[in-house]
């Protein structure tokens, strides 16, 4: 393993609303206490009775066999409605702690929220883990650093939750202050960094090797019998920022022969291997577009469309569901209930988001829209239920989340008519693992925004142009729906989701709206063609902006959703030739980045902060450069968009692929409810074509603070299923993923 870059340690306090649904799991035997070490806990092993534990009422503790046992009660709907804690106790800031017990569930298989906290409100977490529980017991212990100094400091477990009744028994419960902090070291593998699917035969093929050397170095390329089919030297890189690593590049982009099992040597090491083809590509089109299947909400996933991964309708009116089909608002937003059911889960949790929605529709719209290559997204590529019905199957997985947004606008009749609600989700945090027909979670309508009802204008406006050859009657009424969003949200231009709406459900705060404004009448314009929609584009800021940040677009700034749709579907825009070259100049700079970079990256973030979800953002930005090529059909672009999927698939500091199901070594635990392989055995892993958030130097859970604090850029990510802030997957990152997978095959 290589040392890991760091920088100064950074510790985080987060709230417990903000904290809910992660944890930490890191199973093993607790070590011996050190002479400095100071036990925080009195009668954690429970020799002198009970005091001064604590449980829920109803729920008494008991002593059997040595041990501090209760009888959970079922029917509970939180993890906190049933716990067994110990309060009053001392933490310092800066202090690294060990966590350990010994706990049993019976039945097995129960999952235990472990925190240490604040005993009072606001009940902020400090740190937790969720271990599943055997009959037989296992020992638990887990370290972290305290980002903040207390006298009045919780232990608990926490462990409701359970439509059924079941037995806690808890030993050996200690909180040592004192011990040395825990050192994380990921396992890199081999120095030598590759694509470790493929590399298209007549496209660039670069590796990165991590070096002390510092002059150039010969390479081989081997074949699968371990023949070496090509040779040269590398290229040093110097120190790369986004990694802290001295580097050296590796260009055997001469080598064009199809095969499988290649690898690379070059300084006593040997890569992992790789293809060189383009079949994986035209796979990876179709299985990132599969993963909306499994996330859809309302509705039966079947064992024969996708093995593994049946499960009941979620959110549908039957128990223990409150249901999606009268969802009231929250208190004093409305008095009226709607039908929300459908649509795509979000995440990794149950909550629906118009923003987030609107982003995702938007691009595989656009994928659909773009491709060269049409009959590849013919109806039955997905084997989804509506395959076979002559429609295009992308455009009928769409068309679920389509009608979901349009349920989400405020019907006629009522105060603030054709504004949208910015989102739907339960009132409180859930736990994981939970499945999503297994949440007994009240259902909340939040309020309009201005951000949501602008991404119903947009995303319904497109819609009816590319659905009017498929279902007429649906276009139509898409248009309808498109045109009210725009005219209520010009009425209302300043409604934004508050920042503090985090109960539940991720807040998607968003006070910046002009960029919705030019997206929605951009697509208002290019499907009806109204001179109105015309002089909005023409008026505003936006339109002759560079808005080509170190991040293209994503669902906070959507204006480039706009400026694409101008410049690559005809119309009769003023200036049209100027909104083409803005695109070329924005993917000229992300060229400039990936050139730059010594793993090939387009994107450089300012102060080497990479964002929350940045593998999402590299691909957005490959999105552009695409684009590029689609106007131009300059090599340098395809290329560009091909090298960059290199970092995705392994080329990068950690030589992991961010694909679940794609390279040797790749993303398997990504934060979701249920595909929570990690904590419950009998539930799978995400499916294959997932992408995971990747690297976040803000590194927001407590299992990314307590294995990556200091991490530099690159390093900034762990394959946690609690590690919420690098590891989640979303709608809008996979949208991304197929988007470019799409545009990649295309090139074969």
């Amino acid at each position: 393993m290589e040392a890991l870059p760091r920088r100064p340690p950074v510790i985080r306090a987060l709230g417990a609303t903000a904290l809910l649904a992660v944890a930490l799991t890191a199973i093993g035997p607790a070590s011996p206490a050190a002479a400095d070490e100071v036990e925080q806990l009195v009668n954690g092993g429970f020799t002198s009775g009970t005091e001064p534990w604590w449980s829920t009422a109803g729920m008494p503790i008991t002593l059997r066999d040595g041990k501090a046992c209760v009888d959970v009660p079922g029917g509970t709907v939180n993890r906190w409605d049933a716990a067994v804690g110990q309060n009053d106790i001392d933490l310092v800031e800066g202090e690294t702690y060990r966590y350990s017990f010994t706990a049993s569930g019976d039945p097995a298989g129960h999952v235990a929220r472990a925190i240490v906290g604040l005993s009072v409100a606001p009940y902020d977490t400090y740190f937790e883990a969720s271990p599943v529980l055997s009959v037989a017991g296992d020992t638990y212990s887990y370290t972290f650093t305290s980002a903040v100094t207390t006298a009045q400091a919780q232990v608990a477990l926490q462990v409701g939750g359970s439509a059924d009744p079941w037995g806690l028994c808890l030993d050996d419960v200690s909180l040592v202050g004192g011990v040395p902090p825990e050192v994380y070291q990921p396992d890199t593998g081999p120095r030598v960094r590759v694509n470790q699917v493929a590399y298209l035969p007549r496209g660039p093929k670069k590796a990165t090797l991590v070096t002390e050397t510092t002059t150039k170095l010969p390479w081989q390329l081997k074949n699968a019998a371990g023949t070496t089919v090509a040779r040269g030297h590398t290229v040093p890189r110097g120190v790369d920022v986004s990694s802290g690593q001295n580097v050296q590049t590796i260009d055997f982009s001469r080598y064009r022969k199809h095969g499988t099992g290649f690898t690379l040597v070059a300084d006593g090491e040997t890569s992992r291997p790789f293809d060189i083809d383009a079949a994986a590509y035209e796979q990876l089109r179709i299985d990132a577009l599969k993963f909306y299947y499994t996330q859809r909400s309302g509705i039966e996933i079947k064992e024969s469309l996708r093995p593994g991964y049946a499960r009941p309708a979620g959110h549908v009116d039957v128990a223990p569901n409150l249901g999606d089909g009268a969802v009231p608002c929250q208190s004093g937003v409305c008095d009226y209930k709607l039908d929300v059911t459908g649509g795509w889960y979000d995440a990794g949790d149950h909550g629906k988001y118009v923003v987030n929605g609107g982003i995702s529709t938007w691009e595989l719209l656009n994928q659909f829209e773009r491709t060269s290559e049409p009959a590849r997204l013919r109806d039955g590529t997905l084997a989804i239920p509506e395959s076979g019905n002559r429609v295009p199957d992308i455009l009928d997985e769409v068309r679920w989340e389509l009608d979901f947004l349009l349920k989400m606008q405020v019907p006629a009749g009522q105060p603030l008519a054709g504004m949208v609600h910015h989102k739907i989700h339960d009132a409180n945090w859930t736990g994981l693992p939970l499945m999503p027909h297994l949440d007994p979670q009240q259902r909340e309508l939040h309020p309009v925004s201005t951000a949501a009802t602008l991404n119903l204008a947009a995303t319904a406006a497109q819609a009816a142009r590319i659905y009017k050859r498929y279902d007429p009657a649906f276009a139509r009424r898409a248009l309808a729906a498109a045109r009210t969003a725009y005219t209520a949200a010009l009425a209302e231009p300043a409604r934004y989701a508050p920042e503090s709406d985090g109960v539940g459900g991720g807040a998607y705060n968003d006070s910046k709206v002009d960029d919705d404004f030019y997206w929605a009448a951009a697509e208002l314009y290019l499907t009806t063609g109204d001179k109105k929609y015309a002089d909005a584009i023409l008026a505003s800021p936006v339109h002759t902006a560079d808005i080509f940040g170190p991040g293209a677009f994503d669902w906070a700034s959507t204006a480039v959703a706009g400026r694409l749709d101008l410049a690559l579907i005809p119309n009769k825009l003023p200036g049209r030739s100027a909104i083409r070259d803005s695109i070329v100049r924005g993917a000229d700079k992300y060229l400039a980045i990936q050139a730059g970079h010594a793993y090939g990256v387009p994107y450089a973030p300012a102060n080497n902060m990479w964002d929350w979800g940045s593998n999402s953002t590299i691909l957005n930005n490959l999105v552009v450069v695409a684009s590029a090529y689609d106007l131009t059909h300059r090599d340098k672009y395809r290329d560009g968009v091909v090298e960059g999927m290199d970092y995705l698939f392994g080329r990068n500091a950690l030589n992991y692929s961010y694909v679940t199901g794609y390279g040797e070594v790749s993303s398997q635990n990504e934060h979701s409810r249920w595909y929570a392989h990690q904590l419950d055995p009998s539930l799978p892993n995400p499916p294959k074509g997932s992408l995971a958030g990747g690297a976040n130097s803000s590194i927001q859970d407590p299992v990314a603070q307590s294995k990556l604090a200091g991490c530099v850029g690159q390093f900034c990510y762990i394959d946690d299923i609690q590690s919420w802030s690098t590891n989640e997957l979303t709608i809008n990152w996979n949208s991304a993923l197929a988007w470019v997978a799409s545009f990649v095959a295309d090139q074969n």
